[in-house]
This record gives C-alpha cells, sequence and structure tokens, in this order.
C-alpha cells in the first residue's frame, strides 16, 4: 500500500483576515499558526508547506492577560559582550505593535526551514488597513 501525499498547489492558496482586536495574544497565535501550517485543512501534512496566507490587522489592540503587561519581558541580544536587552511588552507594544504577534507565532512553528518559509506568509500591520486588498482576503474571526 501506498501512502497518499498531496499535490500542493501553489495557486489554491487563500488569504485570510484576521482582526486581533480584543483578541488574547497567545490564542490569536495558535490560531495563526494553525492556518499557516495548514492543519485547517484535510490535506495536512507535518512536511509540507499546504497553508494559507494570513493578514493581521489592529495588532496594537491584541490583549494579554494577567500582569504581563508590565512583567514579561523578551529579550534581545546583540552578539557583544553586555549586549543583552531587555524590553516590556508595554514597551514593545509602543513601538513596534506587530513585533508581539509575529514572536507569538514564530514560537508555535517549526524550528527549521519549514518554520522559515511559512513565517514569510504572515502579515501583521498596525491599525485597519493593511496592503493586501488586491488579493480579496476572507474575514476569519480571531478567537478570543
Amino acid at each position: 500500500m501506498k501512502t497518499y501525499l498531496p499535490k500542493v498547489n501553489l495557486d489554491q492558496r487563500k488569504w485570510h483576515v484576521i482582526d486581533a482586536d480584543g483578541a488574547v495574544l497567545g490564542r490569536l497565535a495558535a490560531q495563526v499558526a494553525d492556518v499557516l501550517r495548514g492543519k485547517n485543512k484535510p490535506v495536512y501534512t507535518p512536511h509540507l508547506d499546504a497553508g494559507d496566507f494570513v493578514v493581521v490587522i489592529n495588532a496594537e489592540k491584541v490583549r494579554v492577560t494577567g500582569k504581563k503587561e508590565t512583567d514579561k519581558e523578551y529579550m534581545s541580544y546583540s552578539g557583544w559582550k553586555g549586549g543583552e536587552k531587555y524590553t516590556t511588552v508595554e514597551r514593545l507594544r509602543a513601538k513596534h505593535p506587530e513585533k508581539l504577534i509575529e514572536h507569538a507565532v514564530k514560537g508555535m512553528i517549526p524550528k527549521n526551514r519549514l518554520g522559515r518559509v511559512l513565517l514569510t506568509k504572515l502579515k501583521v500591520f498596525k491599525g485597519p488597513k493593511h496592503d493586501h486588498a488586491a488579493q480579496q482576503p476572507a474575514a476569519l474571526a480571531a478567537a478570543k
């Protein structure tokens, strides 16, 4: 018996737009990661890229629970001695709210070549406007 492998047709990829207004960050990121990987399709295969494109709008209005707004820290390292920098959710939301969602989704996809390809299909925007109206994205309800 042969194993069935679906044909991944790049022309059949859909575009989805998700409004992050009021959505909890972790639940939203899990939903986005599933759509990027194609887990919402019957032809899901773990080692193939069968997912769709996702556009997230209103990134600055995403919600975090508990005291994460002030207590959760993101670390970056420059590669030099003493080059560690920490920033809170509050400061990151003020400067680059898109990075909150990108970082959360990046943690939920595979850490390999496939994961890096999947991240290129994620488009996050601050505010209600986005650059992908020509692709006619379908609205997808965010997990609240």
